[in-house]
């Protein structure tokens, strides 16, 4: 059943509308833009090209829209999405750099992608929790990062300066929930009070704050995208109820977008590829055209696997399939990269009671109480306050057997996420290290062996295929060891716990990383952009599909390299950029 939404303008009532099956839309040649994929890029570009009122845009989304169902609203329950309805739930191949080790894949399937279903899960080994797809730690990256970006593409748009009003546009500074005095833990001068989406500092203080601030001044308060106590996800910031009433903006859940098709044919560099193939739940077919163009914005996973299914890849690997090859773009799928990140945690002397809140059903139902009250106590937080970012040495010995991957000396190679005893899945006192490689050395691919676009994508991070990387986390390891072995940690660490605290070599290190390591979820490469003239890559500096016409990419996929952070932040940026792009290019102004 379609829901319409009434909206009053200067004259009259018209309706936006949400359908839950394409089945329900009955004009389906009146769309300009068609944008595949609701995630957290294709909710900018909703809500960018919908603020002009002569533009008709169609979102397809897959999954369903949830805004306010307390397991994404409420920022702890990040610990309880995994395994549901909310998620693709993809599994890696196996893993040759984990020991042959399979490894999960959280994707969103809701409206707002995977800035609704960032999560954590358990790695027993270490009994800590990894992160995986964000967790909604909002990290922009270095300037390095973007600077690359501008250098490979050849497009100085994409530089770290020339980004900073789309930063601008995105970012949102709100109070925390706890409404504390947050003087000295992040700088106002380099934040935006007027974007869309909320980012805030920690709003429940935890029982090691002032130890780990003790400790060193090398790392930063988190800021995490939260607002009021509550996940601000792409769905709430860019497609709340004032943005899906617009009458030119049709959102389509419960719809899989399966194939890009030719439009019409050209002579194989102008192939216009307008047309959507679509399959309704129940399985029917159906071919939406847009006027203008089609948004491609199913991430990293999704937007390579319609490519493939499209014809558009490697035209080797088509023939081994029996398809045809629409046009022959090899770098489809390839050069994806994730962060590994892997768990050190210690036993501690703790006695806080709001240690193993995951699993303290009691405890967890009484804050969810004070949640529902006022938006505020321990479950709007993530049961990690602190995160720093760290270089390896420009004199580190591994540097003399390996190039330095990262973007530059403004660069780090490593992440710790500092967790409390709240985020422990078993009884006890614990505190933790996320450790992970923010720029690291191994690259895999996303690829089909499969003429069936419902089939399931091979999903290869190749994580720790790179000696670079199991190295770096050595380093990593051994740098969460001396921070808690600072002296304000004296009465309150007893000792490693797991398999690391016995590890004396390096070698018996890197024997227990690999099989410990899990991705972090930040897959990014695999619709690459490059130079409008270079023979690699998939799309151009404006996200244009290469030999083709009416596509463009937005998402996670288009970035050549991973940036040195969190990708959730990177992706609001590119996206709120392409949106500018796409609006110039039909003569539209921006108009936020």
């Amino acid at each position: 059943m379609k829901r319409l939404f009434a909206w009053l303008p200067f004259v009259g009532i018209v309706y936006g509308t949400v359908y839950n099956d394409i089945s329900e839309v009955t004009n389906t040649d009146k769309f300009d833009f068609v944008i595949v994929g609701g995630g957290t890029a294709g909710s900018v570009i909703a809500n960018r090209l919908s603020e002009n009122p002569e533009f008709q845009v169609m979102v397809i989304e897959d999954g369903s829209l949830v805004r306010d169902d307390l397991n994404i609203k409420v920022p702890f329950n990040v610990f309880s999405l995994s395994n549901t309805r909310f998620d693709w739930n993809f599994t890696s191949t196996p893993q040759s750099g984990l020991n042959g080790r399979t490894v999960p894949y959280a994707r969103g399937h809701v409206l707002g992608g995977s800035s609704c279903i960032s999560k954590m899960f358990l790695d027993l080994r270490g009994q800590f929790l990894i992160l995986e797809s964000d967790a909604m730690f909002y990290t922009r990256g270095s300037s390095d990062d973007y600077d690359r970006f501008a250098k490979i593409t050849g497009d100085p748009g994409w530089s770290w300066d020339s980004l900073q009003p789309y930063i601008q546009k995105n970012e949102k500074w709100t109070a925390p929930a706890d409404q504390h005095d947050t003087t000295g833990q992040f700088n106002p001068s380099v934040h935006s009070t007027t974007g869309m989406t909320s980012v805030s500092l920690p709003g429940f203080p935890q029982e090691i704050d002032d130890m780990v601030i003790e400790t060193t001044t090398q790392l930063a308060w988190l800021q995490s995208t939260i607002g009021n106590g509550a996940r601000s996800s792409a769905a709430a910031s860019y497609l709340g109820d004032e943005v899906t009433q617009r009458s030119n903006l049709h959102i389509v859940l419960g719809t899989r977008a399966t194939r890009i098709l030719p439009t019409q044919e050209g002579n194989g560099s102008h192939t216009s590829l307008r047309t959507v193939e679509l399959l309704s739940s129940s399985g029917e077919t159906t071919l939406i055209t847009a006027t203008k163009e089609v948004i491609l914005s199913a991430g990293t996973i999704g937007t390579p696997t319609i490519l493939l299914h499209s014809g558009i890849g490697d035209k080797i690997a088509f023939e081994s399939l029996g398809m045809n090859s629409v046009i022959n773009l090899p770098d489809v799928g390839k050069n994806l990269v994730d962060h590994p990140t892997m768990a050190v945690s210690w036993n501690t002397t703790s006695t806080n009671p709001f240690d193993g809140l995951v699993v303290n059903a009691t405890l967890k139902a009484e804050q969810l109480n004070v949640w529902m009250d006022n938006r505020t106590g321990a479950l709007t937080t993530l049961g990690i306050n602190q995160v720093a970012f760290l270089r390896i040495p420009d004199n580190s010995d591994i540097f003399s057997q390996f190039p330095d991957p990262s973007a530059g000396k403004n660069s780090p190679h490593i992440e710790l996420a500092i967790g409390s005893g709240m985020t422990s899945f078993i009884p006890g006192h614990f505190v933790g290290v996320g450790a992970s490689i923010v720029a690291p050395a191994s690259k895999g691919s996303v690829q089909i062996n499969s003429s069936n676009p419902l089939a399931m994508p091979l999903i290869d991070p190749g994580l720790l295929s790179s000696a670079f990387d199991v190295k770096a986390l050595v380093q990593s390891v051994k740098s969460a060891i001396r921070f808690f072995g600072a002296p304000a940690w004296d009465d309150f660490v007893l000792d490693i716990a797991g398999p690391i605290g016995s590890a004396t070599t390096d070698e018996e290190l890197e024997a227990i990383i690999r099989s410990s390591v899990f991705p972090s979820g930040h897959i990014v490469g695999t619709a690459a952009m490059s130079a409008t003239d270079a023979d690699h890559g998939v799309v151009d500096p404006d996200l244009k599909l290469k030999h083709a016409s009416g596509l463009r990419i937005v998402d996670a996929s288009i970035m050549p390299f991973i940036i040195a952070g969190h990708t959730q932040a990177p992706v609001y940026i590119i996206a709120e950029r392409a949106a500018d792009l796409i609006k110039g290019d039909w003569g539209s102004p921006a108009l936020s």
